[in-house]
């Protein structure tokens, strides 16, 4: 079988996929892969949203006849690539091949945390018992093991944390359930199959870390490619540094005290030296009052208590660890508890000792929990050890890589340009028709986005959008303070007129259910943050309107971003164009791409920052969105708004017989 014959308008994916129509972006891109396994090549393909780019890498992988890693971005896209994707084309290509899915640890039960903890029945709710009682019974029946399929406990559930283990706390080849390990018969499925679905977590973690298992499976693949790849200099970037969190470390005390219940429990020292652990990590977080914080070095000198926390956990640590040598050898559990402790202890020694310059220390505070990194300012020349060695096609896909048509700040991320053949790279424009289907408004007059009442002003520009579509919008905010702000004026105004649409905002729920009840409704109006600005996926009527409050800069006193443009500085490099202003576009081509998902949507982008048109840079970043038609008047804009076709509430108000 041929490309031609897989392709073609009543080729194999025509008879087995209702409605496939031939697209000429995923045949020649398709094309392409083909060659750039054929070759053991390296290829950077921007597909834009519509191209059909799964379609135009399984086809060609799956022919090659050599084994094949797939890591997608996320765990959603991954399963969705696993379950519907990947068994279509195999079913058109008719091909016998096996296929498996693998996630991290924390995806599958694991016996042995699952048995102690349930035994130990300590819980916060009744509803935590219940979910774990249900994991029980998922445990006894499930071939997998994954969470996923567990439908009747949701993936947040606190329960899970009871129920699964991690890097930290897997006992490996010592546990006593190693035999029935749902995460090692993945493994071995993993290494036996012809294509295996990773995600990009995972890839990191298992592959660069060595970590056992997946460092023996990529030696074994042909082909490695990578869905939605403009992730991944971020991912790298984690999974390159070292860090130490709060929550590891009551984590630690907590499974210490499990383990020490169950195989010492004449040890009373050991099981308060426990809590006293745990009280140390909750007074470190409480070093640093709020929370959402990113702070770098130079900033915590206004944070005098931190410094003597850190200190005092250190110190009790160590006091923790002489009492937990004494047990160690009573179980595989204390054992491994007291092997974590140790890690601990040196990373927290690493960063507080004077670094290498080319590693950024900062400190992270979120609600519950305060972390200490160490960042790497830059991961190409880690990265691309991966694809040195053994010969083999790698594939980096995306509908976001280029800036217009150039991947330079992608290839110089990853290191992609340290290769010695340098990467074939193309871009593929969507096939949608931007030019009737959809508007680009950028509002005139606007204030200065610095302005105190840059917010009041975006929600005013979004309220007659939200009116004339009856609903049906989003407001994508670049600050969580935005977004709060935003949403108080717009429902204040909407109350005012008397306009009854659900408002929704991020935050009163969970980002699937926020998702699912603005599909379902089909009028809604979703205020949200940059949390929303990819992976969300919501065709037909339901999304006619996107409104993008700001460029989206990283905020410059972000302690990575700032040693990251302090370092290009002293390269001498210009770090505005060549760092910052590329991620903005790759973020508002993000943003962007929320609005036409199918051949039938239409609708407005709405871009207040007026950077935009403004500023020489900002027309980079005009530039570089779809191609739709482009207006600055508001009464335009509300004309074809009210070209749209009535929402499904319209519909049934319009049908139903007046009193």
């Amino acid at each position: 079988m041929t490309l031609d014959d897989v392709f073609a308008p009543d080729g194999a994916l025509a008879e087995t996929v209702n409605g496939f129509s031939p697209r000429i972006q995923q045949r020649e891109m398709a094309e392409r892969i083909e060659a750039a396994i054929k070759s053991n090549g390296v290829l950077i393909a921007e597909a834009g949203t519509g191209t059909g780019k799964t379609f135009a890498y399984l086809v060609p992988a799956l022919m090659s006849g050599g084994k094949v890693l797939i890591s997608t971005g996320t765990k959603t896209l991954q399963d969705q690539l696993y379950r519907r994707d990947l068994p279509t084309v195999r079913k058109a290509l008719k091909l016998p091949l096996t296929t498996a899915l693998l996630k991290g640890r924390s995806n599958y039960v694991c016996h042995y945390h699952l048995a102690r903890n349930a035994s130990e029945g300590r819980f916060r709710s009744p509803q935590e018992v219940d979910h774990l009682r249900k994991i029980v019974r998922f445990a006894e029946t499930t071939g997998t093991g994954d969470k996923a399929d567990c439908t009747d406990v949701p993936e947040d559930s606190p329960a899970w944390m009871s129920a699964t283990s991690n890097r930290d706390n897997c006992l490996g080849q010592e546990c006593p359930n190693v035999k029935e390990c749902f995460i090692l018969q993945a493994r071995r499925n993993a290494m036996e199959a012809d294509v295996v679905v990773v995600n990009h977590h995972l890839f990191f973690a298992d592959v660069v870390l060595r970590d056992e298992g997946m460092g023996e499976l990529l030696p074994s693949c042909n082909t490695v490619i990578f869905d939605e790849a403009h992730q991944l200099p971020e991912t790298a970037t984690m999974f390159f540094g070292e860090s130490v969190s709060s929550a590891q470390v009551i984590e630690l005390a907590r499974d210490t005290r499990t383990e020490t219940l169950a195989g010492a429990a004449d040890c009373r020292e050991l099981v308060e030296a426990t809590r006293k652990l745990e009280k140390v990590a909750r007074d470190w977080r409480l070093s640093i009052p709020g929370e959402n914080l990113r702070i770098g070095m130079e900033q915590l000198e206004r944070y005098p208590e931190f410094p003597k926390a850190l200190e005092e956990l250190g110190d009790e640590l160590r006091r923790f660890g002489k009492i937990l040598a004494t047990q160690a050898e009573r179980s595989e559990g204390l054992a491994n508890c007291l092997k974590r402790m140790d890690e601990l202890v040196l990373r927290l020694e690493a960063w507080s000792a004077p670094g290498d310059a080319q590693i950024v220390r900062w400190v992270e505070v979120f609600t519950q929990a305060i972390l200490i990194h160490a960042t790497p300012l830059q991961v190409g020349s880690l990265f691309v050890r991966q694809l040195q060695g053994h010969p083999r096609a790698w594939i980096f896909t995306s509908a976001t890589l280029a800036v217009g048509p150039e991947f330079d700040h992608y290839m110089r991320e990853l290191g992609l340009n340290f290769l010695e053949n340098p990467p074939e790279c193309a871009v593929w424009g969507s096939p949608f028709d931007y030019e009737s289907r959809a508007l680009l408004y950028a509002p005139s007059p606007m204030p200065d986005p610095n302005d105190p009442a840059y917010p009041d002003a975006v929600a005013d520009v979004a309220y007659p959008l939200i009116e004339a579509a009856q609903g049906r919008t989003f407001v994508l905010c670049t600050s969580l303070r935005a977004m709060r702000r935003i949403h108080e004026r717009l429902e204040d105004k909407m109350t005012r007129a008397g306009l009854d649409l659900p408002l929704l905002v991020q935050g009163e729920d969970s980002r699937s259910n926020l998702l699912a009840r603005f599909r379902a409704l089909g009028n809604a109006v979703l205020v949200a943050s940059q949390s929303f600005w990819e992976g969300v996926d919501v065709p037909g009527d339901a999304l006619s309107v996107v409104v993008i409050d700001k460029l989206p800069f990283a905020p410059p006193d972000d302690p990575v971003l700032s040693a990251r443009i302090e370092h290009l500085r002293k390269a001498g490099v210009n770090p505005f164009m060549t760092y910052q202003l590329p991620r903005t576009v790759i973020n508002m081509k993000q943003g962007a791409g929320r609005l036409i998902r199918t051949e039938q949507d239409k609708g407005v982008l709405v871009v207040c920052d007026p950077r935009m048109v403004d500023k020489p840079y900002g027309r980079r970043v005009w530039r570089s969105l779809p191609p739709m038609a482009r207006t600055r008047v508001s009464d335009e804009v509300v004309a074809f708004l009210k070209t749209l076709p009535p929402t499904r509430q319209a519909t049934e108000k319009e049908s139903t017989p007046a009193d």
